[in-house]
């Protein structure tokens, strides 16, 4: 199901999901926000709907930690999908003892996860991100893969097999393994951390040029300086591809001896780092006030959002746990707009029915209240 138009959850279905035994939400409206008190399962339900689209998930959690306690030891999540008039049944799951989750469309098995990113693309802010820019430069890697893939389906595939060579490598040189098995497996590290890092640039160029047409003072969240950046990318970036591969593959050879006695590779992509500043203060996102950093981290995701729309035709789903309770109302009332305006469809959790008082009366409120949801608003609501 590929296409110009926004995909649509219609139905989510929930099996011994976190606290959840069975769920079964319907859905009609592209704004929907879960309230309810603290620890009835509210992040859960946007965690379910994270696996439904490649990846592991926003908490990136063991797939048996995942099983509801006194369960059989596995869980799954199902969900009715509609675009443009057509409908698609998808689902994943685990069950105890397996190594991975399976997935299944339409009734048939599917091989990969990849295959869901042909349905579906998720893109997803939690409050343990909020450390983003003063935590560790991995997690913000993460999150600009996060981001390529939305537009690049085939990245998520070229990080993993990126990350396992690096660890063939690293392990090779801790045993003292020959010429020729370091030779072949640099071969696969330098083609590979090229590549991922050729589509990450590319995601920061893009995103940089959408981040650019806003206007400071106009948007409802400051408008951010974005660049990756790294020792690798100083040296290689600006070579043609094969160029590239061929200066980092004798960079690797030449750098065993350093690498071997540092127990790990010192130079690559894996060691690159997405630095963000605030535009209007021009000050690194990393001294910026909590709030600011908040702010900023929401004006990416959403600047993220019409850019995956105005690159792939299709908005992605966005889960955005929490994010009303530290907005002050006109904020809250300029993202609902916002997100109406992308036009995708848009999941939110909080506490409070109120925060979300300023949604347009055509989308939806449920009440989670463990182990039952109900519709408190919405167009199919008394």
């Amino acid at each position: 199901m590929s296409g110009s138009a926004p995909a649509f959850i219609t139905r989510l279905t929930l099996s011994d999901f976190r606290n959840h035994e069975r769920l079964d939400i319907k859905v009609g409206a592209p704004l929907v926000a879960f309230v309810g008190d603290n620890g009835a399962g509210k992040t859960n339900i946007l965690e379910a709907i994270s696996f439904l689209t490649a990846g592991r998930g926003i908490r990136r959690a063991a797939l048996a930690d995942i099983a509801r306690h006194d369960g059989s030891g596995g869980w799954s999540v199902s969900a009715r999908i509609e675009s443009d008039g057509l409908e698609s049944q998808i689902g994943t799951g685990f069950s105890a003892g397996n190594s991975g989750r399976k997935v299944r469309i339409d009734g048939e098995d599917i091989r990969t996860t990849e295959t869901l990113l042909d349905y579906v693309r998720v893109l997803w802010l939690v409050p343990s991100m909020d450390g983003l820019f003063t935590g560790p430069a991995g997690d913000r890697r993460r999150f600009l893969d996060r981001l390529t893939l939305s537009i690049d389906p085939a990245h998520g595939r070229r990080v993993g097999d990126f990350e396992k060579a690096l660890r063939h490598r690293n392990k090779l040189l801790d045993q003292d393994g020959g010429d020729s098995f370091l030779s072949a497996i640099e071969t696969q590290v330098a083609e590979l951390g090229t590549a991922v890092s050729l589509a990450r640039l590319e995601t920061v160029s893009l995103l940089s040029t959408a981040l650019s047409r806003q206007t400071d003072g106009a948007a409802v969240f400051p408008k951010a300086d974005i660049v990756f950046e790294g020792e690798f990318e100083s040296r290689f970036a600006a070579m043609p591809a094969t160029e590239a591969e061929t200066g980092f593959l004798e960079m690797l050879k030449n750098s065993r001896f350093r690498d071997r006695q540092a127990g790990r590779t010192l130079l690559g992509p894996h060691l690159s780092d997405l630095q963000v500043r605030h535009s209007a203060k021009n000050m690194p996102a990393s001294r910026c006030s909590t709030g600011e950093q908040k702010a900023l981290l929401i004006g990416l995701i959403l600047a993220h959002a019409e850019l995956t729309r105005s690159v792939t035709g299709t908005p992605p789903i966005l889960l955005l746990d929490e994010v009303a309770a530290h907005l002050d109302p006109g904020r809250r009332a300029g993202l609902f707009a916002k997100l109406s305006e992308i036009g995708g469809q848009v999941f939110m959790t909080g506490t409070d029915e109120a925060l979300f008082d300023a949604l347009p009366d055509n989308d939806e409120i449920h009440l989670i209240a463990h182990p039952a949801c109900r519709l408190l608003r919405g167009a199919s609501s008394p």
